[in-house]
C-alpha cells in the first residue's frame, strides 16, 4: 500500500526535504503530494515525477485543505507558523501525523491530550534552530547523566551566514533565511539567560553590544548575541540547577557592533508606518532618523550623530550599502522603518546564483563527574551546493524529512504535541543526518564556566 505523504508549502527551506521524499519514494513506497500557492514555482522535474502530485492549494479554503488532510497518512507543514494551527486542528480531525519545523505555539499546545488520545504523533522544532540544536544537545547531555556526570553549563549558538568563498563585503553577511527576522531580531522582549548562577538581562537598545566570542578551527573567530528567552531550555533539557544556561545568533565579529547604528537610528523600528515611503530615496529615508540641518549633509549629519569618523570601518560598512544614492527608492507603500530597511538590505545581501552559504552551530557543555570538572566543546558547519540547495534548507529540511518516515515506519512512536528530546526521536535522526555530512566535532576541553573577558561590554 502507498504510504500517502502531503506536503505543505515549497518554499526556499524545502529542496532537500522534497528530494528527500522523492529520492526514497520507490524503496518506501511513497506517495508524494505538495500543496502550495504558487506550483508554478516548483521545479519542472517535480511537477514531472511519477510519485508526485504537486497541487495549488490555498490553506484558507478550509474545504480543499481538510481533502487534502483527509487524504494522507502523514501532514508536513512548512507553512509559516502563524498558519500550522488550522492543519493541526484538521490533523487531529482526521487522525494525521504532524511533522513542521516551527516553535510550538500555544495554540498547538492546547492539542497535546487530543493528540495521545488518538496516538498521534505532533512533532515540532525539527529543523535547524529549532531542531538540531535540540538533537545534538540532549546527545550529549543524556550521555554525560549516563555517565552520572552533573551539568553545570550549556551554551549553545546558531548562526546563517555567507560561506566563506562568497564572503565578498565588508559586514561578511548575506541573507540566507527570511531577512525580515534578521531585521526584527531582538525585538519584543528582553534577552534572558543565567551566568554563574546569576540571572542576566539585555534590553533591545544594548543587545548588540553584548557579544561573546567563539573560534570554529578552520573557519575563524565568530561573535554571537544572546537569543531572546535562554530561560525556557531549563526545563525542556532537564537543566533546572545549572549555574549558566545562554543561547545565542552567531555573526562574524564586527557584525553586531556594525548592525547596532541601525538599531540606535531607529531604522530597525517596526512598529510605526512612514505614510510616504514610497518612492522615497535611500538619502531621504535615512535622513528621517537625523536632526534637521540647513547646512549639514545627510552623511555628516548621520557621522555627528553615531560618533563615527570618515575614516572609520563602521562608515565604510554604511557606504557599501549605498545607503546615501538620491536615485534609488523604497518602492513599499507605507513601509514601517523595518521594511524600508529590509528592502535596502536585500538589494547587497542577496545571495547570487553561483554563491553560497554556511551554517555554524557551536554548543558548549560544562559538567562534573567524579568530583572534577570538565568541558566539552561541539560544532557543525554545513557549507551550501547552490543558491536553491542551501545549508540552510539542508539543515532545517533533511531532519524535517527524515523524521517524518521515522514516524511512518513507526520508530518514533510517542505520542502528543513534541519536541525532539527523546533518545527515541534524536538518535536515528542523527544517525542518519551524519551519512548527509551533518555532524559535529566534539574537543574536551579545560572548564572555564563563564568567562568575563569573552563579552563585550
Amino acid at each position: 500500500m502507498l504510504r500517502k505523504i502531503l506536503v505543505l508549502g515549497a518554499g526556499k527551506s524545502t529542496s532537500y526535504l522534497i528530494d528527500y521524499f522523492l529520492d526514497k519514494s520507490e524503496s518506501e513506497n511513497l506517495s508524494i503530494t505538495i500543496g502550495d500557492l504558487n506550483p508554478e514555482n516548483i521545479s519542472k522535474s517535480i511537477h514531472q515525477h511519477s510519485n508526485c502530485n504537486v497541487i495549488h492549494l490555498d490553506i484558507f479554503k478550509d474545504d480543499d485543505r481538510k481533502k487534502a488532510v483527509k487524504a494522507a497518512h502523514i501532514v508536513v507543514s512548512m507553512l509559516p507558523a502563524r498558519f500550522h494551527i488550522k492543519v493541526a486542528e484538521d490533523c487531529i480531525t482526521y487522525s494525521k501525523h504532524l511533522v513542521t519545523a516551527s516553535y510550538v505555539s500555544d495554540e498547538i499546545k492546547k492539542l497535546d491530550d487530543s493528540a495521545k488520545a488518538k496516538e498521534l504523533v505532533f512533532m515540532n522544532e525539527i529543523g535547524l534552530d529549532p531542531g538540531i540544536d535540540h538533537m545534538s544537545a540532549m546527545e550529549v547531555i543524556d550521555r554525560i547523566r549516563e555517565k552520572g556526570g552533573k551539568m553545570l553549563l550549556f551554551e549553545s549558538f546558531t548562526g546563517g551566514l555567507v560561506a566563506p568563498e562568497s564572503d565578498d563585503n565588508l559586514w561578511n553577511y548575506k541573507f540566507t533565511w527570511n531577512p525580515r527576522n534578521v531585521v526584527v531580531a531582538g525585538q519584543g522582549g528582553t534577552a534572558k539567560f543565567i551566568q554563574e548562577g546569576t540571572y542576566k538581562y539585555i534590553p533591545y537598545h544594548r543587545l548588540f553590544k553584548r557579544t561573546e566570542f567563539l573560534d570554529i578551527d578552520g573557519y575563524g573567530k565568530f561573535e554571537a548575541y544572546a537569543n531572546r528567552d535562554s530561560l525556557w531550555y531549563r526545563e525542556a533539557y532537564g537543566l533546572q540547577n545549572v549555574l549558566t544556561l545562554y543561547r545565542g545568533t552567531m555573526r562574524r565579529v564586527g557584525f553586531s557592533k556594525a548592525w547596532n547604528m541601525f538599531v540606535q537610528l531607529g531604522m530597525t523600528d517596526d512598529n510605526y508606518t512612514i505614510e510616504n515611503s514610497q518612492g522615497m530615496s535611500y538619502r531621504e529615508f535615512v535622513n528621517l532618523f537625523l536632526p534637521y540641518s540647513p547646512t549639514d549633509s545627510v552623511e555628516l549629519k548621520l557621522r555627528h550623530y553615531l560618533k563615527i569618523d570618515q575614516d572609520d570601518i563602521m562608515w565604510g560598512k554604511l557606504l557599501e550599502l549605498d545607503l546615501f544614492n538620491s536615485e534609488k527608492a523604497i518602492t513599499l507603500k507605507n513601509a514601517t522603518p523595518a521594511q524600508g530597511l529590509q528592502e535596502i538590505l536585500e538589494r547587497s545581501w542577496t545571495l547570487k546564483t553561483d554563491e553560497k552559504d554556511m551554517i555554524v552551530m557551536y554548543h558548549k557543555f560544562g559538567y562534573e563527574l567524579d568530583g572534577i570538572k570538565k568541558q566539552i566543546d561541539a560544532n557543525m558547519v554545513v557549507i551550501g551546493e547552490t543558491k536553491t540547495h542551501t545549508a540552510m534548507a539542508k539543515t532545517v529540511g533533511l531532519p524535517v524529512a527524515i523524521a517524518t518516515l521515522q514516524i511512518l515506519n513507526k520508530n518514533i512512536t510517542t505520542p502528543g504535541v513534541q519536541i525532539p528530546i527523546l533518545k527515541e526521536v534524536y538518535a536515528p535522526i542523527l544517525k542518519e543526518l551524519n551519512t548527509f555530512g551533518i555532524n559535529f566535532k566534539e574537543y574536551q576541553v579545560p572548564y572555564l564556566g563563564y568567562n568575563p573577558d569573552s563579552v563585550a561590554s
